[in-house]
C-alpha cells in the first residue's frame, strides 16, 4: 500500500497536469499567436548560445565549432592582462550609469509633463517632436554634431566668438565628452523612453486625482504623492531592465561620434569600441567572444543582485 505523503503527492501531479491542459484548452488561441514570437526568440536568442563556445576555442572558421581547438580559458587573458583594461571597464560603467540615470529622471519628467497638457493639438505634436530624434540614426546625428562642435566652423564656437572667448577644440580634449555623450543620449531617446512612463501614468485611476482635488491637493502635490508612487515599480523595473547592459557600450553612438579619434580614447573608449579594434587589427573571433562571454556574466550577475534588492524592498517590481 502507499503512503499518505505519496498518494498525496500523485494527487497534486494530477491537479497540476489538469491545470495546465485546462490552460491551454481555455487560451489556446492566445498561445498560437505568442507561438512565432517564442519561436523567434528561440532561434535567435536561445541557439546562438551554442556558439559560446568560440569564447573558449582557438577558433579557425575553415574547421567550424566542432574541429577548433579548445584553449581554456586563454582567450581572455588578452583582455584581461591588457593596460587598458580598467580604463575601458571604468569608462563603460561611468557612462551607462549617467546614460541610465540621466536619462531615466528626463523621461519620468518628460512623462508627467505630458499628462499634465491639457490641450490635445499641443500634446500630440509636442510628443512627435520629442520622439523624432529616437528614430535619427547616429551616423546622422555625429554630421550635426561636428556642425556644433567643430573648432573653425563649429556653432558654438561661432556663438563664444561673438563674445570674445576662445574657441573650444573639442575634439581634442576628452574632458568635455561624458557630458556632450549623455546630452545627445538624452535628446536622443529620452523621449522615445518617456512612452512607457506615460503610459503607467494614463493607467492611473482619475478617481485617485478627483479624491485628492476634492482635498484640496495642488497639482505638484498630486504629481509628488500619487504619481511619482505609482510610478515607482515601472522606474525599477526599467532600471532592472538595463542594469543587464550596464556592462555594454553604446557602439554605434560612441563609434559614430568619436571613431578612431585617439585624443578622446581617455573618457570615450569603451568595451565595445576596445574589443572592435582588437578584432579589426588582430582579426581574433576567439577574443571578441571571449569579451562578449564575461560582458553577459556580468550583467547576469547584476540583474540578479539588482532584482534581490528590488524584491526587498519593492517585491511587486521584481522581475522574479
Amino acid at each position: 500500500m502507499e503512503s499518505g505523503t505519496a498518494v498525496q503527492t500523485r494527487i497534486k501531479r494530477r491537479k497540476e497536469s489538469s491545470g495546465f491542459v485546462d490552460e491551454m484548452r481555455k487560451n489556446y488561441l492566445l498561445y498560437l499567436m505568442a507561438l512565432p514570437g517564442i519561436a523567434v526568440i528561440f532561434i535567435f536568442a536561445y541557439l546562438p548560445m551554442g556558439g559560446l563556445v568560440i569564447a573558449f576555442q582557438d577558433f579557425n572558421p575553415i574547421k567550424g565549432i566542432t574541429g577548433s581547438e579548445f584553449v581554456g580559458f586563454s582567450n581572455f587573458r588578452f583582455f584581461v592582462e591588457s593596460n587598458d583594461t580598467l580604463k575601458v571597464i571604468a569608462n563603460t560603467l561611468f557612462l551607462n550609469l549617467l546614460f541610465i540615470f540621466c536619462g531615466m529622471m528626463v523621461s519620468v519628467l518628460i512623462a508627467v509633463m505630458f499628462s499634465e497638457i491639457a490641450g490635445k493639438w499641443f500634446k500630440r505634436v509636442t510628443q512627435t517632436l520629442v520622439t523624432l530624434p529616437n528614430f535619427l540614426s547616429w551616423t546622422v546625428i555625429s554630421m550635426f554634431s561636428v556642425s556644433l562642435l567643430s573648432y573653425d566652423t563649429g556653432m558654438i564656437n561661432k556663438f563664444l566668438g561673438l563674445f570674445g572667448m576662445e574657441p573650444i577644440s573639442f575634439y581634442s580634449e576628452p574632458g568635455y565628452w561624458p557630458l556632450i555623450l549623455v546630452l545627445l543620449k538624452i535628446w536622443q531617446g529620452a523621449g522615445f523612453g518617456s512612452i512607457v512612463y506615460l503610459a503607467t501614468i494614463t493607467g492611473i485611476n482619475p478617481d485617485i486625482y478627483e479624491s485628492a482635488s476634492i482635498d484640496g491637493a495642488s497639482r505638484w502635490h498630486k504629481i509628488r504623492f500619487i504619481t511619482l508612487p505609482l510610478l515607482k515599480p515601472t522606474i525599477i523595473l526599467m532600471l532592472l531592465l538595463a542594469m543587464g547592459g550596464i556592462f555594454y557600450g553604446d557602439f554605434g553612438m560612441i563609434y559614430a561620434l568619436v571613431g578612431r579619434n585617439v585624443s578622446l580614447y581617455p573618457t570615450t573608449d569603451v568595451i565595445d569600441t576596445y574589443v572592435y579594434r582588437a578584432l579589426m587589427d588582430l582579426g581574433d573571433m576567439s577574443m571578441a567572444a571571449a569579451v562578449g562571454f564575461f560582458q553577459s556574466v556580468v550583467g547576469f550577475i547584476l540583474v540578479f543582485s539588482v532584482n534581490m534588492i528590488a524584491r526587498k524592498f519593492s517585491p511587486e517590481s521584481a522581475l522574479f
